[in-house]
């Protein structure tokens, strides 16, 4: 635990190199957690192989590095934490909030792109099987949270009350229970990331209910877009930040979050803008925007 209490995180899917979306998330953690004297770690949510990119975890480091971005403690690697995901996933099964399922997403999209529950009360064994939460085991669905920075947050309510998968049919876990389980084992209390997940959070603290654990507070940053809807993303072939040139790039970042640094300053290293930029971090500067569109990546 920090000395002020606060953990934060960055949690990057080693898919591809950092791109400028990537960064703006990086920063905006960095910043909220350096500013409450907190700690900032960072964690590879490497679960996912067939998505994966040799390298570039490597790769993510040493870009955290040029830019200044220097996380407390060990690299925290989610192939490596199997066990811990077990360990909820048996203690779900003991308390009967999950079960095994079947459907397909043919399936699912002819009962019109949601999961209806089908497989609740059928009693399946769990070989090639997915398994799934039993959302209907809560007092009431998850349908609304607070955000520090976008306000009261109202999601779907058909969303909300669907059972949705916490390990795949492949084996593979699913990224809501992973997050999870590690930010609670990390003692991570507050989570900045980018508004596209949004959605997913209330299956989130859904599951930290479950498991009786305390919710972390959120903030969900502006996402960055190339065009409405459309984000910039390792999927979207969004360019590498450069490396070798940090500081244009990070002024930029910066700049994207509501934090434009002095000339006096953003002529310095990295390390001065990001002096500066902790001291004078504010949250109420940060746009308040789901997305804002990036004209020049």
């Amino acid at each position: 635990m920090s000395q002020s209490g606060y953990i934060g995180r960055f949690a990057p899917s080693p898919s591809g190199s950092l791109h400028f979306g990537s960064l703006v998330a990086a920063l905006g953690s960095y910043l909220q957690a350096k500013s409450k004297q907190g700690k900032w770690l960072v964690r590879i949510e490497d679960i996912d192989p067939p998505r994966e990119v040799d390298g570039a975890s490597e790769d993510i480091l040493a870009t955290l590095s040029a830019y200044g971005l220097h996380h407390d403690d060990r690299v925290i690697y989610q192939s490596q934490q199997s066990t811990h995901y077990e360990q909820a996933l048996k203690a779900f099964k003991q308390q009967q909030l999950s079960y095994n399922c079947d459907c397909t997403r043919k399936i699912i999209k002819q009962q019109g792109g949601l999961y209806l529950g089908y497989c609740r009360e059928r009693a399946l064994s769990a070989e090639d099987n997915a398994l799934r939460i039993n959302v209907a085991k809560l007092a009431q669905p998850i349908t609304h949270f607070y955000d520090l920075l976008q306000g009261e947050v109202t999601l779907n309510k058909q969303q909300a009350d669907e059972d949705f998968i916490i390990k795949r049919k492949d084996g593979l876990y699913a990224y809501n229970l992973a997050v999870v389980i590690d930010d609670i084992n990390q003692g991570v209390t507050e989570i900045v990331r980018g508004a596209d997940l949004l959605p997913t959070t209330g299956k989130q603290i859904c599951l930290y209910q479950l498991l009786g654990q305390k919710t972390p507070s959120y903030i969900h940053l502006p996402l960055v877009v190339t065009e409405p809807g459309l984000k910039l993303s390792k999927q979207n072939h969004a360019l590498a930040i450069d490396k070798q040139n940090p500081i244009p790039t990070l002024l930029k970042a910066l700049a994207f979050l509501g934090h434009e640094v002095p000339a006096l300053v953003n002529k310095g290293s990295c390390e001065s803008i990001l002096n500066w930029a902790v001291k004078n971090w504010c949250l109420t500067k940060v746009p308040k925007q789901t997305e804002i569109q990036l004209l020049s990546p």
